[in-house]
């Protein structure tokens, strides 16, 4: 009856705030004939920010028009403004007076097609869209006695210069990466997939920070009611701001409770394009260097964009190194915790007298030191992250040798926790898109472990795989091709199948064109003067 309630009052506030929205939206403010009025109306909603540049100029030497163009400083290019822009209608426009005076609403499309000498130029004849574009970074242009303006894609702030991608690092395969320019952005995907099918569409999310985003998909490959769920999801956000790709996130996920991320990012193109052509959509923001791609499996955390520049035995034999790798990070302090508090029959004899003999003095029970030292163990990690780059390596490296040297010296853990907090925290670094997700299983699994043993390992297992089996990323299953089992699928999972033999697309992903590539590519060698191929 509460829940009822609950949801009752729910919806009765979520329309109440649409009606509101919409009586706010429903009118817009049209310009008017006066350039003084509109000015004023820019004025005061501009406010008296010294960055809002308002000029006012004659357009034409023959003809004694009024007209003013409004920019923001810092957002547009100030060059491109002077010289394609004011010089063009100062100097360059030969109007007859009788024709402006007779027909100003001629003006602003003359100017738009015989002046301006710039790229993209749009036509709007409402307030608020002025606005919004010059807090973009257009720059707009009102002429006296015309209800339109022009609306100038001019422009120019500064930008970081494109880098390698830092948190995804490659031997072999591009070394580029994502910057915080939208545009930017999109041109490095339009340079790898160079289909005419590629789609970028456009949105403007957040009610103050008006954020740019781009939704980037090939038509034809993916499935269209995936694109509308996507856009639906995107348009229902209404919050003040969007800063980074972190927001989108938390707002279109499946599962907004679940410590599994079922959304994917990528800070480099080719991975991004690699998981678009595979029938997915990119979701990209203004300011963010990041890009997230939509549905996500459980398996792209395990997949490292130089499997499929390596040779496939290489690269599978590293996948399966990244497996052991998770499972060690996540299940090893429980296992030691287990053994050494309900199991110690399962330890030869001379081990369990070596950790024994190690652990003789220690005051505390081995589950709390476990969970003492993987706290300190995430403390320093943090404090390695976001200390300056000179002091990150220096307090992450000598903070834990000297602080698990000293802790053994003093008697508060043993020397055998240390070894298995070590090997845990090398082996979660192996598969760093995982590693905030393997350290809260980690202290989950070590607190069951501390209270029912190996049996308590086993049974956290369990509902781990059921919850994960459970999962859906915008309606498809996040284990899949595992389960539901798809044998096709199975090429690019436990193991890198050859290129030549991934021919199809994932199934799981339903995507309108299933064909990857033409069949029969694996390479032969030639043939021989009697016809035969030679043994390869």
């Amino acid at each position: 009856m509460l829940g009822l309630l609950l949801k009752k009052l729910h919806f009765q506030r979520k329309n109440q705030n649409s009606k509101k929205a919409s009586v706010q939206h429903s009118s817009p403010i049209c310009l008017s004939k006066n350039l003084d009025e509109n000015l004023q109306l820019l004025k005061e909603a501009l406010g008296q920010s010294s960055d809002v540049i308002i000029r006012d100029m004659k357009i034409s030497s023959n003809s004694n028009v009024d007209a003013a163009i409004i920019y923001i400083d810092g957002l547009v290019d100030r060059n491109l403004v002077n010289h394609d822009i004011l010089q063009p209608l100062m100097l360059n426009l030969q109007l007859i007076k009788e024709n402006v005076s007779q027909n100003h609403s001629s003006l602003i499309d003359f100017i738009k097609s015989s002046v301006l000498t710039v790229g993209q130029i749009i036509v709007a004849d409402d307030i608020d869209r002025v606005i919004s574009d010059v807090l973009a970074g257009h720059t707009a242009i009102l002429v006296e006695g015309v209800t339109q303006a022009l609306l100038i894609d001019a422009k120019g702030w500064k930008s970081r210069s494109l880098e390698e991608a830092k948190n995804e690092l490659a031997i072999r395969g591009p070394r580029i990466g994502f910057n915080e320019t939208l545009r930017t952005n999109t041109a490095l995907l339009r340079r790898i997939i160079r289909d005419p099918r590629l789609t970028i569409e456009s949105l403007q999310i957040g009610e103050r920070s008006k954020t740019e985003i781009a939704i980037v998909y090939i038509k034809g490959i993916i499935k269209d009611s995936l694109i509308d769920e996507i856009e639906q999801r995107l348009k229902r956000i209404s919050a003040d701001a969007i800063l980074d790709v972190g927001y989108i996130e938390q707002y279109i996920e499946d599962n907004p409770l679940s410590v599994f991320s079922t959304i994917g990012n990528s800070e480099r193109p080719d991975v991004t394009a690699a998981r678009v052509l595979e029938g997915r959509a990119a979701i990209l923001v203004d300011g963010s260097p990041f890009a997230l791609t939509v549905p996500m499996l459980f398996i792209e955390g395990f997949q490292s964009p130089e499997d499929y520049y390596a040779r496939p035995h290489y690269a599978s034999f590293l996948r399966w190194i990244r497996f052991l790798a998770f499972a060690l990070s996540v299940y090893l302090p429980a296992i030691y915790v287990a053994l050494m508090s309900f199991h110690q029959e399962l330890l030869p004899s001379p081990l369990l007298i070596t950790v024994a003999a190690a652990k003789e003095g220690i005051p505390l029970p081995v589950g709390i030191e476990a969970i003492f030292m993987i706290i300190l163990f995430e403390i320093l990690r943090e404090a390695g992250l976001r200390m300056p780059r000179t002091l990150g390596q220096a307090v992450s490296i000598v903070g834990a040798l000297v602080i698990g040297q000293s802790a053994v010296s003093a008697g508060l853990v043993g020397a055998p926790m240390v070894v298995v907090l070590a090997t845990t925290a090398i082996a979660s670094f192996v598969a760093p898109s995982q590693a905030d997700l393997g350290a809260l299983l980690r202290i989950l699994v070590v607190i069951v472990a501390g209270f029912l043993g190996l049996f308590g390992v086993v049974i956290i297992s369990v509902e781990i795989l059921s919850y994960l089996a459970s999962l859906r990323s915008l309606g498809v299953p996040y284990l899949s091709p595992v389960t539901p089992l798809d044998i096709r699928s199975l090429k690019d999972t436990f193991i890198r199948a050859p290129l030549w033999a991934m021919d199809s697309r994932p199934a799981s992903l339903d995507p309108n064109d299933t064909r990857r590539q033409s069949p029969d590519q694996m390479p032969q060698a030639p043939k021989t003067k009697s016809g035969k191929r030679e043994r390869q």
